[in-house]
């Protein structure tokens, strides 16, 4: 059976639990633990697919295709693992699936409720992500007190009566302001919070105490006798230098002790020499280099959350800081691309939806092309910079994506009528469909090109697996014209198009799919990784 730590989080929101939860679990599987990861969204949508990243940030997509929050990009970031549609449900899914059994007739008849029926299929999710794996951690998402939260609150507290559960492991991540006018740390808040939870019927056995200031000894014994858990069981949370020295600070504090002894895990011993190892170079590295991201979602940076740290990744496996100049493409438009790219080692050109800011992307893709600078063009990166070089190369002067011009004469990006999807079923999809769960998602395999920049970044694969999230494909009509004017294919997969590239140029390299979505810590991804070896050579030529 498994056993079950649950991470709820007090007083307000953004305090980290999904990087607590993901230390803890990075800690347990170092350990030789296997370890599954769950987050749970009390938000009614039925997965954040359809959100605007500036409301939601990041939509992280799993292995196996489902549109989640981006906390499950942290597990497999932390963990070096790839979780699945099961590891993130929501309010909207639970009640979802709820009404459809109640109107196919599963309930016999039955009132359905809240209690049993809700709370129940809640257990049965959990219980279900939990299959296979010896520990789940469970992050509760939003703050003790939400309404939307209270069914959650009420499975995971009837799961310490639950046969089939081992043991569960309460842990409650609250904020311990410091009031600098009084010099002092204020646990009244936590408090209030520890007593909703018991209201509730939840007593934790662990509080993680984010705080800007450092806890006084005294001080944290206070709190652990107000919060009625052992003086081992709080444990600072500071802001650090860089998240993944998280699971560090956690571990000098000793924090699997109160855990091992309450699930009965023996005694742990996590090897994390690599991980600190890493963890310097991402804090004082050698070399330093500076990439021109161009977006549009700039005012959240958490929209581009995993190519964030797919380049903290990577820097750390090179002992180079790589540095973000952050470019609105829209500025783009207006002020030119050699103002606000000149001091760039490199440009990306990230993905995205909608026309906003995609003419400005096509001069910094143009001006990373003409100026011989490396460039990595992900996703509507590598959709643009096919329509940038038919215009200026092929001369197709209104070469567009039907995306944005559905009239263009030149349509070098176009919409599949049907497609194999990442099941293996076909699926249809037109302009007027659904927006919601009608891209092409998950992962896929992408043949590489002998002699490509593609293949040489996969250490000499010739298959790789990668994942998406588009609706519209380039158009191999097209592929003749471009190859001939040196515009090469270098990635297929079944048939579509996945990666680009220009021979002729330093590095050059477009991917239809999303490299950053299986960065991680310890193994960073190919794609990025050679952008980042092509970027740091072109600063320092040999």
């Amino acid at each position: 059976m498994t056993k079950y730590i649950f991470v709820t989080g007090g007083v307000l929101s953004s305090l980290g639990k999904g990087i607590t939860a993901a230390s803890i679990g990075a800690l347990l599987k170092h350990s030789g633990k296997q370890v599954g990861m769950l987050k749970i969204d009390p938000y009614i949508n039925v997965d954040p697919g359809t959100m605007s990243p500036l409301e939601h940030g990041e939509v992280f997509v799993t292995q196996d295709g489902a549109e989640t929050d981006l906390d499950i990009g942290n597990y497999e970031r932390f963990l070096d693992a790839s979780f699945l549609r099961t590891s993130n449900f929501t309010t909207g899914q639970v009640y979802s699936s709820v009404i459809e059994r109640e109107r196919s007739g599963g309930y016999l008849g039955q009132t359905i409720q809240v209690v049993p029926h809700i709370v129940g299929e809640i257990v049965d999710r959990i219980k279900k992500a939990g299959e296979g794996h010896e520990i789940l951690v469970v992050e509760l998402g939003g703050t003790v007190g939400d309404i939307e939260g209270l069914p959650f609150m009420e499975a995971i507290r009837t799961m310490k009566h639950d046969d089939e559960v081992e043991g569960t492991f309460f842990i409650h991540v609250t904020l311990i302001p410091f009031i600098k006018a009084a010099g002092e740390h204020k646990s009244k808040p936590t408090q209030h919070s520890v007593q909703e939870l018991r209201r509730i019927g939840i007593t934790p056995q662990m509080i993680i105490a984010r705080s800007e200031e450092k806890l006084p000894r005294t001080f944290k014994k206070k709190l652990a006798l107000a919060c009625d858990v052992s003086s081992d069981s709080i444990i600072e949370a500071m802001d650090e230098q860089t998240i993944y020295a998280v699971p560090l600070s956690f571990l000098q504090q000793n924090i699997l002790a109160p855990i091992a002894k309450e699930l009965g895990l023996g005694e742990l011993k996590p090897d994390m020499e690599q991980w600190d190892s890493l963890v310097k170079k991402i804090v004082s590295p050698k070399h330093h280099v500076t990439i021109g991201f161009v977006g549009k979602y700039l005012e959240l940076k958490e929209s581009y959350k995993s190519l964030i740290e797919a380049f903290i990744h990577s820097g750390a496996h090179l002992d180079t800081r790589v540095a973000i100049n952050w470019i609105d493409s829209e500025k783009i438009e207006t002020q030119g691309a050699e103002a606000l790219l000149r001091d760039c080692d490199s440009v990306l050109v990230a993905g995205g939806f909608g026309n906003r800011g995609v003419e400005g992307k096509i001069e910094a893709i143009r001006y990373a092309r003409e100026n011989k600078i490396p460039y990595l063009g992900i996703c509507l990166g590598m959709q643009l910079s096919i329509v940038e070089y038919a215009r200026n190369v092929l001369g197709y002067a209104d070469a567009n994506s039907i995306e944005f011009n559905p009239k263009t004469t030149h349509p070098m990006i176009y919409l599949i009528d049907n497609f194999i999807d990442q099941s293996g079923e076909t699926q249809l999809r037109t302009h007027h469909s659904p927006m919601g769960g009608t891209l092409r998602l998950g992962e896929y395999p992408c043949e590489t090109k002998e002699g490509s920049n593609l293949r040489t970044a996969y250490n000499g694969e010739t298959l790789i697996y990668e994942r998406h999230r588009h609706r519209y494909e380039a158009n191999p009509t097209y592929r003749e014209a471009l190859e001939a004017a040196g515009m090469v294919v270098t990635g297929e997969s079944h048939g579509l198009i996945e990666a680009v590239e220009i021979p002729n140029h330093p590095w050059f390299l477009g991917v239809q799919f999303h490299p950053e979505f299986t960065s991680r810590l310890q193994s960073p991804n190919a794609s990025i990784l050679g952008f980042v070896k092509a970027t740091f050579a072109h600063v320092n030529p040999a």
